[in-house]
Parts: structure tokens; C-alpha cells; sequence
């Protein structure tokens, strides 16, 4: 394979299924990520199969795989590693419902790899474990209120789905953000226990912890994936620690994107910020669907001493714990993460200089293993919410679909991210950095 990859060719196959697809699925969709577009199409691509960092959907088109399940499929589609592993599991049974074997492996090879991971408990999407965490931190404090950040993304469920993705006549007040449920069908009583912080900024964060004295905790997303990968302000982590420390409140670290992809212990060890409790799941399962929350003993003990609820029938079942294995075994290799941000720093390098060299302003932000391109009109990154609904959307838009053409497969949010795969080659990175080239000339 030499690195070309040939321009999009028909997608009437996409076309075709999603039509199909619509009088048996709600909206045509099994999750509302997934109304997404083929660029002028109003339908969205149906994969057939992917090997490594690439995929190929039921036309036959190929693309270099930037999405890779959400971050979820770090050592790439169809892993032979993993294939054999779990072939095996499959041959023993699957999921039992009792406790296993490797389920007790993963959690001691996590308190290993995490800095504040003391004790362990699995569930089965970042949704459910970020459940599990508030669950967690409102049963240690006897509080029931909660911190979160404006456009910050916790999950689907009713619990934090809270201020992610407010429109501007939504929001409120700058520094006292309204909490604006995320769909309807959320209760007032659910919203009423969540109070909204702007990100990065000191003083507000001061003003509304002073305001709400009986909170029980403060979340947050570290590298705020669903926010374009805004990073926080050099010191502003640590501020959050602090202010935790002084005021007896849980520090909740969702780690569902950054968790392992940015190093064995995550965004906690790149930063040096520890967390009371931190949100696994994306790369912890290959692919596969678990989550875990873990953190100090103190904070988890309610949970060990059966005095806080916490189930699930498929928790770490035999076949996602062993794909959990397998996988973090790999990522506890530290060549093989620097490899990956390696290969992201690169094409975070050849985004800014086609977008200088074709004279379209834009900011190029997150780390090496995960990062967004923001078309923002001076160039400047974000560094909170609300400096996302003034960048053009529509550029981005047009920036993923000449891409597509070129046969790379990206985020089609502009406010989420790019995933650099494990396994991603030289021809991969080549053939990307050019297509980027391509998509930003075709820009100006």
C-alpha cells in the first residue's frame, strides 16, 4: 500500500439503507450522534467492515479512520490482538452474571495505571459510570447538588445532561450560566440539583462555589473533548483541586475520552491534577462496551460497604473485561501511546500550515491523541464554551466533506474531535496530511 487513497466514489448504497433503515429505527438512527451527513446528503454513512486504521463503507468507498468509534477503537478495527483474546472468551462463555476472573484483573491493572484509583467499580457506557460517580459522590457527602461546566458533555442520561450544547438566547448570564436541559424529557428536579460554571475562569468559579455552599461535587471533562478539545488554562486544574480540598467537595474528572489515550494515567497524570473519582470508558474497552469509575478509598467505601447502590447485569462481563485487558495492556506501554500522540502532533502541524498557507484562519487545539480544528474568524483557540458559537460551522462542515472526498473519515461535529488510532501507518499519515492539504485548498 503505497498511502493513496482514491476520492469518494458513490454512496447510493447509504442512501439506500438509511431509507430503509427509517421505517424500523426511530428517525432511521440507534443515537442521535448518528444524524450525521455525507456532506450535501441528507443521509449518513453505513460502514460494511475496517481493518487497522481504515474502513470501508457498503459502496466500497475506503477512509482513513479518524472517528474510530468515538475514540473507542484505540488499536483499530478488527484488532488481531483482540480477535484472538475474545475468540477464545466466546468459546467460554461470554457473560455469566456471577464475578469473574478478569474483571478483578482489570481493576487491579487500573489502580496501577491511575493515579487515583484506589478502588474500582465497572458499568457499561461513560453514561452509566458517570451515574455511578455522582451516585458516589452525593452517597459520601449527604449533598446533592452538583458542579458542572457550561458545554461540557457527561452523557445522555438525565443525571448531568445539563448546559452541553445551550443555544446563545439559552444560556444566561455570563458568569452564572442558566442550566438548560438537553432535551425535553428531563424533570425540573433533575435540573434543579445542577448548577453551571463558565469554564477557565477563576473568578467565576470562586463567585458560584461561594453562591452554592451545600454542593456535593464539581465535574468536569479535563481536555473538554465535546467542547472541540478546549484545554483548560495553564494552573486552572489545579485551582479546581484546591478549591475542592477547601470547600469537602468530590473532584470528578471525566475521563471518558482522555482516559489512557493520553497516557497510561490519563489526563490526571498529564496534568498532575489528582481527582477524587475519574470516568473511564472509550479506550478502556477496544471497542467493546465497558466504563469504569475509580477513585479514593475514602470517597468509594460507601459503595464497598453496600450502603450506596450500584448494579448492572453486563458490568465487566467476562468478554468486555478481557477486550479491557488486552487493550490496556497495550496502552500501559508508553512507546505505544507516544507513538500516537506523535502521529497526531503531526497532523495537528500539517492543519495549521495548509491553513496559513491557504490564508484561512483557524486554531488547531487538543494534544497530539486527540485534537479539533475551530474555524474560528481570528484564529485564536477556545477557551470556554461560548467562543464556539461564533465559529463557522459551516466552514468545518465544508473542511469534513472535502475530506470525505479525499477518504478521510472524521468527527462531523465541529465541536467534537479527531481520534489518532494505535496503529495508524506512515502511508495513513501521508495520504491524510495529503488530503488535508487538498481540503484546505479548496477552502479558500
Amino acid at each position: 500500500m503505497n498511502g493513496f487513497i482514491p476520492a469518494l466514489g458513490g454512496t447510493d448504497g447509504s442512501r439506500s439503507w438509511f431509507e430503509r433503515a427509517q421505517h424500523s429505527l426511530a428517525g432511521g438512527i440507534s443515537s442521535s450522534s448518528r444524524l450525521t451527513s455525507t456532506g450535501p446528503h441528507p443521509y449518513p454513512l453505513y460502514m460494511a467492515s475496517g481493518s487497522g486504521a481504515r474502513i470501508t463503507d457498503v459502496d466500497g468507498n475506503e477512509y482513513i479512520d479518524y472517528l474510530i468509534s468515538y475514540g473507542s477503537a484505540v488499536l483499530g478495527h478488527a484488532s488481531p490482538l483482540l480477535t484472538e483474546a475474545l475468540t477464545q472468551v466466546l468459546h467460554s462463555g461470554t457473560m455469566f452474571g456471577t464475578c469473574n476472573v478478569p474483571e478483578v484483573e482489570l481493576a487491579e491493572l487500573i489502580c496501577q495505571m491511575v493515579p487515583c484509583a484506589e478502588l474500582v467499580r465497572f458499568a457499561n457506557s461513560g453514561s452509566e459510570a458517570v451515574q455511578g460517580a455522582v451516585r458516589a459522590a452525593r452517597g459520601y457527602t449527604g449533598r446533592s447538588a452538583i458542579l458542572k461546566f457550561e458545554g461540557h458533555y457527561h452523557g445522555w442520561s438525565d443525571t448531568l445532561a445539563i448546559s452541553n450544547r445551550p443555544s446563545a438566547a439559552q444560556a444566561g448570564p455570563y458568569a452564572t450560566p442558566h442550566p438548560v436541559p438537553h432535551s425535553p424529557g428531563i424533570p425540573t428536579g433533575v435540573i434543579d440539583d445542577v448548577v453551571v460554571c463558565p469554564w477557565n475562569d477563576p473568578t467565576a468559579l470562586r463567585d458560584v462555589l461561594d453562591g452554592h455552599p451545600n454542593l456535593a461535587a464539581v465535574i468536569c471533562e479535563p481536555i473538554v473533548a465535546n467542547n472541540a478539545c478546549t484545554m483548560p488554562d495553564p494552573d486552572y486544574l489545579d485551582l479546581l483541586r484546591e478549591e475542592c480540598t477547601a470547600r469537602d467537595l468530590v473532584l470528578i474528572f471525566d475521563e471518558v475520552c482522555t482516559g489512557f489515550r493520553t497516557g497510561p494515567g490519563g489526563a490526571q497524570n498529564l496534568f498532575g491534577v489528582l481527582p477524587d473519582i475519574a470516568v473511564f470508558s472509550k479506550a478502556l474497552g477496544g471497542g467493546l462496551p465497558i466504563a469504569a469509575f475509580a477513585g479514593r478509598r475514602a470517597v468509594m467505601e460507601p459503595l464497598a460497604r453496600g450502603e450506596v447502590k450500584h448494579g448492572g447485569t453486563y458490568n465487566a462481563s467476562p468478554l468486555c473485561a478481557t477486550a479491557a485487558l488486552v487493550t490496556l495492556r497495550q496502552l500501559n506501554d508508553t512507546t505505544v501511546t507516544k507513538r500516537i500522540d506523535e502521529a497526531g502532533q503531526r497532523l495537528m502541524e500539517t492543519v495549521r500550515r495548509a491553513a496559513h498557507d491557504n490564508r484561512v484562519p483557524c486554531a488547531v487545539q487538543g494534544v497530539g491523541a486527540m485534537f479539533q480544528v475551530v474555524f474560528s474568524s481570528d484564529g485564536a483557540p477556545t477557551r470556554g464554551y461560548r467562543d464556539l458559537l461564533s465559529a463557522d460551522s459551516g466552514r468545518y462542515d465544508a473542511f469534513r466533506h472535502e475530506l470525505l472526498k479525499r477518504g478521510v473519515h472524521s468527527n462531523a461535529y465541529a465541536m467534537a474531535c479527531w481520534f489518532v488510532p494505535a496503529v495508524v501507518s506512515e502511508d495513513d499519515l501521508s495520504a491524510t496530511c495529503q488530503a488535508v492539504e487538498g481540503a484546505f485548498a479548496a477552502l479558500r
